[in-house]
Order: structure tokens, then C-alpha cells, then sequence
């Protein structure tokens, strides 16, 4: 995930709350080699697991990331994010400050902000540093209940207003994410789409590579 990079549209895939280490370490190989072209970053997104489980699923995934040129993205925890060796951090708006965040990962580390469907969040947090702000839900999850609904016309201003990238989340899927892409988000950000997907991850990845494509048809 270029830290400047908004030029076309690529998925960032993260991981489920919860996984089994190796078979999930496998799917994660299958669904980047895929379309390796196609992925921008891995987030790991481990919830109420203990921070022992944390470091060693990261400890895990990086390699498979780094092997790929792909970054790995520690969800909620700074600290743990540098303690890992992770490649940045992502923290919602109750997860502490992008100061801090941007302490914990260094100057070089990717910092990502949740902005929900808010301008102002976007622009306080491109001013505070952010590397990329994301935006959602687009659409009902069952990752995750949200209570904010954001629609693609966010996409197309922050691209317009702000020289950082911008990611949306929330139920996407092939079939739904078109307008968000045309709209010009540069990540989608997928979890159930690939994970979940009936024919495994792979299939999933390839499924949205038409859609991908859909800005420059």
C-alpha cells in the first residue's frame, strides 16, 4: 500500500476475527497468488483473542505478505504493531491518536484512519498524517454491525480534496462493489467476499477482477 498510491483500485484483504494459524496462512498464499496485481496490503484483524495470538499470527502472515511485496497491517493495536514488525497500523476513532499511533509504527510505518462517512474526519485526519482514511459501511456486513452508512460520492470527494488514498469497507462484494470503484476508492477493503466464498479465496480474489478494471473501461 504505497502511501501516495491513487491510481486505479486494488483489494485489501482482511483477515477474519478469528482463525486456525496454518490453515489460515495457506489461504492467504492462495488468495494473493491469485492476483498478486491486484492486492494492495493484508490487514490483521484478530478480535478478543489474547495479544500472544496477535504476534503469532503476525509473526506467521508477514513472511507470506513480505515474500508477495505486500504490506501487513496491524487493526486497533500500535503497539503491538511495532512489537510485530508490522508494516502500520490501522485505528478506528476510539483507538487512540494518530500521533500516537505514528509514534508506536515510526515515520516510515502506513498509519490508516476510520472516517466512517464523515468529511471532516477525512480531513482531520489527512491533515494529522493519516497515510489513508477509509470509509463505510457501504453495505449491511456481517463482519461487523456499523453504525454509520456511507455512500459512494465520499469516495469521489476525498479523491478530489486529499492526495492520500482512500478505502472503503462494509459488505463488499463483486457484485456490489462497481459503483464504489467508478467512484474512485483505491482500496476495498474485503473480509466475508473472500473468506466465506463458496468456492474458496482464490475464486473470490478472481471474481472481483472485472470490477477492478470498471474505472478505466
Amino acid at each position: 500500500m504505497p502511501k501516495t498510491d491513487t491510481d486505479g483500485c486494488k483489494l485489501y484483504l482482511l483477515t477474519p476475527p478469528r482463525f486456525e494459524l496454518k490453515p489460515f496462512a495457506d489461504l492467504l498464499a492462495l488468495a494473493i497468488d491469485a492476483a498478486p496485481d491486484a492486492i494492495g496490503a493484508v490487514q490483521l484483524r484478530l478480535k478478543d483473542v489474547n495479544d500472544d495470538e496477535i504476534l503469532a499470527a503476525a509473526a506467521a502472515l508477514l513472511p507470506i505478505c513480505h515474500d508477495r511485496g505486500l504490506p501487513l497491517i496491524m487493526n486497533d493495536r500500535p503497539d503491538l504493531a511495532a512489537r510485530a514488525g508490522c508494516d502500520g497500523v490501522h485505528i478506528g476513532q476510539d483507538d487512540g491518536d494518530l500521533a500516537s499511533a505514528r509514534h508506536a509504527v515510526g515515520p516510515d510505518g502506513i498509519v490508516g484512519m476510520t472516517c466512517h462517512a464523515s468529511r471532516h474526519l477525512a480531513i482531520e485526519a489527512a491533515e494529522a498524517g493519516a497515510d489513508y482514511v477509509a470509509f463505510g459501511a457501504f453495505f449491511p456486513s456481517a463482519s461487523k454491525a456499523s453504525k454509520h452508512h456511507a455512500d459512494p460520492e465520499i469516495l469521489e470527494w476525498c479523491s478530489g480534496v486529499t492526495n492520500i488514498p482512500c478505502v472503503a469497507i462494509g459488505g463488499i462484494a463483486p457484485e456490489n462493489c462497481r459503483p464504489l470503484v467508478e467512484a474512485g476508492a483505491n482500496y476495498l477493503a474485503v473480509i466475508g467476499a473472500v473468506w466465506s466464498h463458496p468456492e474458496g479465496p482464490a475464486a473470490a480474489v478472481r471474481a472481483f477482477l472485472p470490477e477492478l478494471a470498471a474505472r478505466f473501461e
